[in-house]
């Protein structure tokens, strides 16, 4: 049976109480708008090593974005919007620019991650882009790291694994963010293969509660040993944490209790 037809007036006023809901009265050009302007700004959080000699090799990039009221709204704030619209291909693209010209100063933070959506994943011009751009920069690919989501990863398998096959034949690196949310199983790990592999936040807090996250995370420097790549825990907040993924032989950390994300100047710059 054909649906029935939204009368008018509830048609107009559902769009009238979306764009109250939204925020703005025509989001799409608004967030066209930040692009185009340089609205968005980046943000940044150190990666902490637990081992090697310097400190805070990489940093995970950020995106703020101001608002109308002079606010930087969190993520949480605009980027669903820009994934309804399907805009997250070209807010991935700005921020990945950004980070490009960055790396190009030669900052004291030599890896930056950037996130990047399914929405790019799935975008066959995107690769080749970031390639010619890193180039054009005069960028190491090995500086920029592509951290797609566990939920990508398990939600459409064949495309994040041509995705990260591609990224790697031009040198970029790749890390599989918040991995053991969903996760029941390890294999994904060695068809994919990433660079990084970051232990959902969740595992690394529950550290100190117990003996089967520790064996959790045991399985994952396990694995990491056998297939290659290399283990950050995110979410850290407290120093006893830290001391759990030493003596696990976890590589990196990452969380408020190192340093919360602030201006990516404040960060990388010397």
């Amino acid at each position: 049976m054909p649906q029935a037809k939204m009368p008018h007036d509830i048609e107009v006023l559902l769009r009238e109480l979306n764009q109250d809901f939204m925020g703005w009265q025509d989001p799409p050009n608004r967030l066209l708008r930040a692009l185009e302007r340089d609205e968005l700004v980046l943000y940044a959080q150190p990666i902490l090593a637990l081992r090697g000699e310097q400190t805070f090799p990489m940093a995970e990039v950020l995106v703020r974005l101001q608002d109308d009221d002079a606010v930087f709204l969190p993520p949480g704030g605009f980027l669903p919007l820009f994934e309804h619209f399907q805009l997250l291909p070209k807010l991935d693209r700005w921020v990945a620019h950004q980070t490009i010209a960055r790396l190009a100063r030669s900052p004291r933070v030599p890896r930056l991650c950037v996130n990047m959506s399914a929405q790019s994943m799935g975008d066959a011009e995107f690769v080749p882009e970031l390639a010619a751009e890193l180039a054009r920069a005069k960028v190491s690919p090995a500086a920029f790291v592509v951290e797609i989501s566990e939920n990508d990863m398990l939600d459409r398998p064949e495309l994040a694994g041509a995705f990260i096959a591609s990224l790697q034949a031009g040198g970029c690196k790749v890390a599989i963010s918040g991995f053991g949310r969903r996760s029941v199983s390890l294999s994904s790990l060695t068809t994919l293969r990433p660079d990084f592999v970051k232990v959902d936040g969740g595992i690394v807090r529950g550290l100190h509660l117990g003996l089967s996250t520790r064996k959790k995370l045991g399985a994952m420097v396990s694995m990491a040993k056998a297939v290659g790549f290399e283990l950050v825990g995110e979410g850290v907040e407290m120093n006893e944490t830290l001391t759990h993924l030493r003596e696990a032989g976890v590589d990196y950390a990452q969380g408020f209790g190192i340093q919360v994300p602030a201006p990516i100047g404040l960060i990388i710059d010397h």
